[in-house]
């Protein structure tokens, strides 16, 4: 029991995130909201890929509780192909400029130097990377800027990353690779207060891969960054419960408070009102726990 209550003081602990100039609190799991303008990922590809269906559906997710709404304009589910930076560009500014005034930052999901600037002048205020800033000139395109950045742990690229994927120790591996990646940014001049770090469920990892580092997460608060988890409706969740993408709202709002459980301080999820929610209940039962 004391080990528990432990655990959540050092959550609420945590550093806030800089992100564009201002300090995002992570006194709670923040909750990221997604939106994804794309005809292929792997959960909503094609439903919000006009800009208007994009637009309603962002508000939706604000007006449901979203803290952070998260843009991607290309697919990284396993098997998907690439897109070049124009197609990218011309799918995620529309949107970054219908939205910037809202009252939400806005994060883009992309890897590629071109769209992280084009995201940044069009007001973006985090650049989430799936490649932890490994690509060239990914670094010097986000060094100079004040956004917050979201590195993230992939074993292969999308097209390859689940052929095989093979650890010594997942979750020591994954950190060694984050801690190196976290690094890297600070010599390029990057503030680390601005990083968060992402584990990377179901990128290069079979189905036990991804439950380790589940079980593990809290290793990863030695890093004393904040921790950006995505396990919403992956297929490791369908393995666990038999059922379909579209099935698994209730096994990803239990991922994420599992994960909080764990030290995640941002969720990023599809169904943003239910984990708003869930992750409300727990923190009112950690809150009564530490007054008690």
């Amino acid at each position: 029991m004391q080990a528990m209550l432990n655990r959540e003081v050092e959550i609420k602990q945590q550093p806030t995130w800089s992100i564009a100039g201002r300090e995002l609190a992570l006194d709670r799991v923040l909750v990221m909201g997604i939106v994804n303008i794309t005809p292929d990922s792997f959960a909503d590809g094609g439903r919000y890929f006009k800009l208007a269906d994009a637009l309603a559906r962002a508000r939706q997710l604000i007006d449901e509780g979203a803290d952070i709404i998260d843009i991607g304009g290309e697919s990284t589910r396993p098997g998907a192909a690439e897109v070049s930076p124009d197609v990218e560009v011309r799918r995620v500014v529309p949107l970054l400029e219908a939205l910037t005034a809202g009252p939400v930052p806005l994060s883009v999901d992309t890897s590629k130097p071109e769209v992280m600037r084009a995201a940044l002048a069009a007001g973006a205020a985090i650049i989430n990377d799936v490649r932890a800033l490994q690509w060239p000139g990914a670094l010097e395109a986000v060094a100079n800027s004040e956004c917050g950045l979201v590195l993230m742990h992939m074993q292969g690229t999308p097209r390859t990353m689940q052929q095989a994927p093979y650890y010594q120790d997942v979750t020591s591996d994954v950190a060694q690779f984050l801690t190196a990646r976290v690094q890297s940014a600070r010599t390029h001049g990057i503030d680390g207060r601005r990083i968060a770090v992402d584990p990377g469920f179901g990128f290069g990892k079979s189905i036990e891969h991804n439950f380790t580092l589940l079980s593990e997460l809290s290793a990863l608060k030695q890093m004393q960054l904040p921790i950006v988890v995505g396990l919403s409706r992956k297929s490791m969740l369908g393995a666990a419960t038999g059922r379909a993408v579209d099935d698994r709202a209730a096994a990803s709002v239990a991922a994420a408070l599992l994960a909080a459980e764990r030290g995640a301080n941002v969720v990023r999820v599809h169904d943003v009102a239910a984990t708003r929610d869930a992750l409300g209940v727990l923190k009112t039962m950690q809150d009564q726990r530490r007054v008690q």
